[in-house]
């Protein structure tokens, strides 16, 4: 990556986000397997020795401020009830009434004072134990000695995680570098404005895919091009996580300079506050000079950089969190993107977008953006995401084909191996795969 990228810290600032390039994993170079993105057995595999055995992302705090405020969120085949307590806590259960199993709510959002089935209205508290059974006395075996079923859960950066494993590690310990990297951005300070789930047409493995590697795009992006340098990238792989750092306000090496401030690096400048028409220097400057101006103005804006690099203030800070949280974070907004397996289709995932704008110092809270729920294709979800969106779908068919034999990866897509090494720690153990294993 450029040296100006490691830009020194301001004087005296602590606590802020490595820049250090991580050591290249060591990974084979074969072909990884098609079917791990289209084979129902693999399919069941990861559900029974990963997604039921890590720490999962299930909703913002945000989105439940006040005691009684729930969330349920949908993980393969199982629906869990993230609900704010009377203390200010958040614990997690199952969203089965333990009766006759019958859901007790929606996927969703909402209040309540306590959860009632609807089905022959067994009541419980937000604790989750037991409020009221109608004609208990009925039940020769008696009444059940707890209430709803609950699994971990914790909160970090503002977001609130659930684990469908009774002894799963710490939450603390499966982030490892995560915090350190992230707490900087002051995530509590961002404020959710868009709340989507689109339901695409492709494995979730493919969909992370599409996000962890830039190589792509000079392919499906080629505007980005004109404000960003997509090859001079540097790749982290730890030991779960990963990330990438690109950046913005740059030309790519792909392109020709040109006679002018292209519109992309236009629009940046803008956003930070530099006026276009007043720049009289060479776009090869702009960073520079938009990191500085940034930072200049900060306080007059009501913002607080000062545990940020001076690249953080322009570049997109890119994190994979394994397996299904993938983060472009910036100085002044974020976004995450959360893709969900299907209960029972491996060619089908849900694909969850949640950006955050920061709220400057003194600026009243937004009111949280309305959810919409839709299929790939019904409407657009912005330029870059619609072009993402468009070609996944004839990826996972060509996955299905016979004249396809499976991933053949390189350098650039180096987080891409990364991943499925972690996957196949998760799925065969540390000792690595089997033979004959996908």
């Amino acid at each position: 990556m450029p040296e100006a990228n490691a830009t020194n810290p301001p004087t005296g600032t602590v606590d802020m986000t490595p820049l250090d390039k991580a050591p290249a994993p060591e990974l084979p170079n074969d072909i990884i397997a098609k079917e791990r993105y289209t084979d129902a057995d693999f399919m069941r595999l990861e559900w029974e020795r990963m997604w039921s055995k890590i720490w999962l992302l299930g909703c913002m705090e945000q989105d439940i401020p006040e005691a009684g405020d729930y969330v349920a969120t949908e993980i393969g085949h199982e629906s869990i009830l993230l609900v704010r307590q009377a203390d200010g806590a958040v614990r997690a259960f199952y969203n089965v009434c333990q009766h006759r199993g019958n859901q007790l709510r929606p996927e969703g959002a909402g209040h309540a004072e306590s959860f009632q089935c609807a089905y022959h209205h067994w009541e419980y508290h937000l604790d989750g134990t037991f409020k009221r059974i109608p004609d208990s006395e009925t039940f020769p075996q008696g009444t059940p000695c707890t209430g709803l079923e609950e699994i971990p859960c914790d909160t970090w950066g503002s977001m609130v995680w659930f684990s469908l494993d009774p002894d799963v590690e710490p939450l603390a310990d499966f982030l490892d570098m995560i915090p350190a990297h992230l707490d900087p951005y002051q995530f509590h300070k961002m404020a959710r404005d868009r709340h989507v789930t689109v339901e695409w047409d492709c494995n979730w493995k493919t969909s992370v895919d599409a996000f962890n590697e830039s190589y792509h795009v000079q392919g499906i992006h080629p505007q980005l091009l004109w404000h960003l340098d997509d090859l001079n990238i540097q790749i982290d792989c730890y030991e779960r996580h990963n990330r990438y750092i690109i950046e913005f306000a740059t030309l790519s090496p792909r392109v020709n300079q040109p006679p002018e401030i292209p519109m992309g690096i236009k629009h940046l400048m803008k956003e930070g506050g530099m006026d276009p028409a007043d720049y009289y220097g060479r776009v090869k400057d702009v960073r520079a000079d938009l990191q500085a101006h940034k930072r200049e103005h900060a306080p007059e804006q009501g913002k607080d950089y000062s545990r940020l690099h001076d690249a953080q203030l322009t570049d997109d800070f890119h994190y994979l969190i394994f397996p299904n949280v993938t983060m472009n974070v910036h100085a002044d907004d974020y976004w995450i993107f959360r893709q969900r397996p299907h209960a029972s289709d491996p060619n089908k995932c849900y694909f969850d977008i949640w950006t955050f704008n920061l709220v400057p110092e003194g600026e009243e809270w937004p009111d949280p953006p309305e959810f919409k729920q839709f299929r790939h294709g019904d409407r657009s979800i912005g330029l870059v995401l619609d072009q993402d969106a468009a070609n996944l779908p004839g990826v996972q068919k060509g996955m299905n084909s016979k004249g396809f034999r499976g991933l053949w990866i390189g350098d650039q897509e180096l987080r891409i191996r990364h991943f499925h090494k972690v996957l196949d720690d998760y799925l065969y153990g540390p000792g690595g795969k089997p033979d004959g294993a996908l």
